[in-house]
């Protein structure tokens, strides 16, 4: 490496320049690099055996090639020529000189098409890393600073992609660079294969644990937001409760059905075929109320038994809007099975909603059991006061036919 007071003053102008106006941000491309690439150019360029002269250019090219980054990472290879440019004329260097150092500088431009043996020995040594067992440390810097800069942020799969792609294509220039580091980048190239398969296992392995959580943490919420065990148990035991109150009024409204039944054949077939004589005359009457007895009663036991179905239909909107109890065979008996299944889905996945639809089906079974249970009151009223009258009304018609048949006797 040539180490005149000339270079000195180049090195002492790019290490200010960076220390001053380098922005933190630029882990990769900074003095480091740049001190590692002008090494790396100087190693190349000896073992390719160019001139001191051509050594001078091709030196100037790998200190000034990325001082650019102090302005713009964009467009650094330009900034980079500016800064070059100004600094070597201000020293008056030789302006063929100059222009060769400035092709030197175009040639790092990524993707690398160096023209010159000069350009393909700084293209080789900027890259010098991809061949070199420190190739994973510094694609790490490279990656913070496209993070911290460029704001460009890569998943661990992308990044091994793109550094297999990069290393894949990439070829050396140089005789020398091809033989001394072209084994190394293979075996980081393979590296990096291997590594993209086990962080493509593990991601997979992660997305699966996270989709299972996900899943879980879904089936969590699912389950808190069902009713609580305490409300379950209060429906479960009022709705029991209510039907089979419904079921000891079906009973009482058939037994008295039953007896009244009973008690009108035997009526028919006792008291009827005596009533067509005259001395039975007395018994119309008593018989007449006995009977009207009786069928009042069976009609109020069969108004409370009698059952009352709802038109069996509903709309999607009425689904919907809440306007339907579900719960209810009424209100779907007519519904195709699949609007039936859509409307019973929105329900289960409706915690009020399904509340509602408990609540009604309850608040309705209780009105529908006041109504049984008022006739049934009704119609044990009627057979109760009805059976005493009746057995009143026949006491007093044989007194009267045992007093009529006195006066009859004493007459």
């Amino acid at each position: 490496m040539l180490e005149n007071d000339f270079f000195k003053d180049v090195n002492n102008f790019v290490f200010n320049l960076l220390k001053k106006e380098l922005s933190s941000k630029v882990v990769y491309h900074n003095y480091s690099h740049t001190l590692s690439v002008v090494e790396a150019t100087n190693e190349i360029a000896l073992a390719e055996n160019i001139s001191k002269g051509e050594l001078e250019i091709v030196l100037l090219a790998a200190w000034f090639h990325d001082t650019g980054f102090t302005k713009d990472a964009s467009t650094h290879e330009t900034d980079s020529l500016e800064i070059a440019e100004k600094y070597l004329s201000n020293k008056g260097f030789e302006a063929a000189k100059i222009k060769e150092v400035l092709l030197c500088i175009e040639a790092t431009k990524m993707p690398q098409k160096p023209i010159s043996k000069l350009g393909e020995i700084i293209c080789d040594a900027d890259l010098f890393h991809l061949g070199s067992e420190n190739f994973n440390e510094k694609t790490n810097l490279l990656r913070s600073e496209w993070e911290l800069l460029c704001d460009k942020h890569l998943t661990d799969i992308d990044w091994l992609k793109e550094n297999i792609k990069f290393i894949g294509e990439h070829k050396y220039f140089t005789s020398y660079a091809f033989n001394k580091l072209s084994a190394q980048k293979t075996t980081n190239w393979l590296k990096v294969q291997k590594e993209l398969k086990k962080v493509t296992i593990k991601t997979k392995e992660q997305e699966l644990k996270a989709k299972t959580k996900k899943e879980e943490v879904k089936r969590k919420k699912a389950k808190s937001e069902r009713p609580e065990r305490g409300i379950e148990t209060m429906y479960r035991v009022t709705l029991k409760n209510h039907i089979k109150l419904s079921d000891i009024a079906d009973t009482k409204a058939n037994i008295l059905l039953s007896v009244s039944a009973i008690i009108m054949s035997i009526a028919l077939s006792t008291l009827f075929p005596k009533l067509d004589k005259a001395d039975n005359y007395y018994l119309i009457y008593p018989t007449m109320l006995f009977l009207f007895v009786t069928v009042v009663t069976m009609i109020f036991s069969i108004l409370s038994t009698r059952p009352k179905v709802t038109s069996g239909t509903f709309t999607k909107e009425d689904v919907k809007n809440r306007k339907v109890n579900l719960l209810f065979f009424g209100n779907f008996y007519k519904m195709p099975l699949e609007d039936f299944q859509e409307g019973m889905t929105e329900l289960m996945n409706d915690r009020d909603y399904l509340y509602r639809s408990l609540t009604k089906d309850l608040y309705f079974l209780g009105i529908v059991l006041n109504k049984k249970y008022k006739l049934l009151r009704i119609a044990y009223t009627i057979f109760m006061i009805g059976i005493i009258a009746s057995v009143f009304a026949f006491v007093i018609a044989f007194q009267l036919m045992k007093n009529a048949g006195v006066d009859t006797i004493l007459g």
